[in-house]
């Protein structure tokens, strides 16, 4: 295993989206302000490797600094979305490794979806077929999940004999869908089908998959023409407020919205009312 813990990011100087940024170990690509990943071996349906774990997270560290990227769409090839970590190059050679190896992976996995939460653009999954392991907790690292009738969810850990405590899923997954549904997925490690996903709340809806990507495409597009400095400050609150009391979270949000009345966007969105036609915004 190559040493990621600490080392510096070197994408943040040299990733440019505009200049065609090409990934190693899964897909990029990038139009219309909207930038897509896909996770990209589906013979074996797109699971990730030590590499792979690396250059997400250096990627969604880099996209903070990208402000000509405004939203982001993952997804998966071959109509699965991830199986989790590979089984012969993730799982056997951990079960090979000394505690200070097996802290630095944990820790590196653990900032990929840390990364996720922190870049400022709203992302949008496209979640179809297996959705197992870490790439459950891609999906739920994601803003906005869309799913197809034929997804199928599970939080796996415990089928290895892991803690279901992985990449922060015991904090994430009750918010999402309840404590007692959260437990019980983490627990038992069983898939939660598209419609159980869809009735609680892990999912915003539900498309075929041959249109899954394309609807999920559509919205991080929409996104992508709203006023983007706003979009980042609505998903900072979104993370923030957790912890934060309900006197505490009002606050945080005035002074919030007395920064976003200083943009240009909320000049352009007046007078774009003003004068009766829809608002342009620059992200400024």
């Amino acid at each position: 295993m190559k040493h990621y813990i600490g080392a510096d990011n070197p994408m943040r100087a040299q990733f440019d989206p505009k200049a065609g940024y090409q990934a190693k170990h899964f897909s990029w690509s990038f139009e219309d302000g909207v930038g897509t990943v896909t996770l990209n071996r589906p013979e074996r349906k797109n699971p990730l490797t030590f590499d792979s774990y690396a250059e997400l997270r250096d990627l969604f560290r880099a996209l903070y600094f990208a402000t000509d990227v405004k939203s982001i769409v993952v997804t998966g090839a071959g109509g699965n979305f991830c199986s989790g970590g590979d089984v012969h190059e993730i799982i056997g050679p951990l079960t090979k490794m000394q505690m200070p190896e097996l802290l630095e992976f944990t820790r590196m996995t653990g900032d990929l979806v840390k990364a996720i939460r922190h870049c400022p653009q709203p992302i949008v999954g496209a979640i179809d077929g297996v959705c197992a392991g870490a790439g459950a907790m891609i999906a739920l690292a994601c803003d906005i999940r869309y799913g197809s009738p034929s997804t199928k969810t599970a939080f796996l850990f415990t089928r290895v004999g892991l803690a279901g405590a992985d990449m922060g899923a015991c904090a994430l997954l009750p918010r999402v869908i309840g404590q007692g549904r959260a437990s019980e997925l983490l627990f038992t490690g069983r898939a939660m089908n598209a419609q159980e996903g869809l009735a609680w709340g892990f999912f915003n809806a539900l498309h075929e998959g041959d249109a899954l990507l394309d609807a999920a495409t559509a919205m991080a597009r929409e996104l992508a023409q709203g006023p983007t400095f706003a979009h980042g400050m609505t998903k900072t609150m979104l993370s923030q407020e957790w912890a934060m009391t309900i006197d505490q979270a009002i606050e945080a949000e005035a002074q919030a919205q007395a920064i976003c009345m200083q943009t240009e966007d909320f000049k352009r969105a007046f007078e774009a009312f003003a004068a009766k036609r829809k608002p342009v915004f620059e992200g400024d």
